[in-house]
């Protein structure tokens, strides 16, 4: 089986009361041997976790880790103005020394777009901006650039990147214009609850849309995937197929990591529907049962 590397998402709802609950997790994640941990994007009560900010969150989790890398599962590029998303992720990128991964996406909710003031059906257009810019912010000193909602003159973004050409970006979607956003902007692409299948069909699709079939092969597949551990109950809805089916053992999940290995996907974010409480137990039973089988 091909390696897969596993990560955990930080998104239970955790008590407002312990506000280190999430920090202490994620150091346990990295005592455990996990590769990443992820933090999403919603600016208004979603109901099915602590709605934190991905950056201010992330940050807190690299200062008290020191090898785990961290990924926003995902960023709505839109919400953010391209400079000061250029600024934030190079910030972070320095501060954790190097251990961003960018994920973004184009986001959904209409709600969320009308209180940042961005019109939904720009979503796309500003993504593609604030991306171009961004990347021209991490690699040019000075940065100009002209664009539908963008306009540098001169520019020397405040943070340069600790990584060269600016944190790796894993670009969410499946369309055929999120794909041509991945083969622009991306070191990867990045799934929700994909299948084999399906990322047996992206890795084939990006390969036919590329000019550089080379630059395809090389991007990193990826995808968050839903878990409930045996003997660990849930507390809100998968929104997906689980791994390993409705009543999971060891042997069906690896089963079902080991059939996404085989397709390509390199790096799978565990997202678990269970309690704050029950989050550090989680993890332990997939460090014990299913990592020593990944390897």
């Amino acid at each position: 089986m091909p390696v897969l590397n596993l990560g955990v998402s930080l998104q239970p709802r955790w008590p407002i009361d312990d506000g280190a609950a999430a920090l202490r997790a994620a150091r346990h994640a990295e005592s455990l041997g996990f590769d990443h941990v992820a933090v999403g994007n919603r600016l208004l009560d979603s109901g099915s976790g602590l709605d934190t900010d991905p950056f201010v969150l992330l940050s807190a989790v690299a200062g008290v880790t020191t090898r785990l890398r961290l990924l926003t599962s995902v960023l709505v590029a839109p919400y953010y103005p391209a400079l000061l998303l250029a600024n934030q992720a190079a910030t972070l990128d320095v501060v954790s020394g190097g251990r961003l991964i960018l994920g973004v996406g184009t986001g959904w909710n209409p709600d969320e777009f009308g209180a940042v003031g961005v019109n939904v059906r720009e979503r796309g257009a500003r993504t593609d901006d604030h991306l171009e810019a961004a990347t021209i912010l991490w690699t040019r000193r000075p940065a100009d650039f002209d664009g539908p909602f963008t306009t540098l003159r001169a520019a020397r973004l405040g943070v340069p990147p600790l990584t060269p050409g600016g944190p790796p970006v894993w670009v969410g979607g499946r369309s055929d214009a999120a794909l041509r956003r991945v083969l622009r902007f991306g070191a990867g692409w990045y799934g929700t609850g994909a299948d084999a299948e399906e990322v047996t069909g992206v890795r084939r699709r990006l390969s036919e849309l590329a000019a550089d079939t080379d630059r395809a092969g090389r991007l990193t597949l990826a995808s968050a995937a839903f878990l409930t551990p045996p003997g660990i109950p849930a507390v809100v809805t998968s929104p997906g197929r689980p791994l390993g089916g409705a009543a999971p053992t060891a042997a069906s999940v690896v089963d079902d990591l080991g059939r996404l290995a085989d397709a390509g996907l390199a790096a799978c974010t565990l997202w678990l529907p269970v309690a704050a409480g029950h989050v550090e137990p989680a993890m332990e039973w997939i460090a014990a049962e299913l990592m020593p089988q990944l390897r």
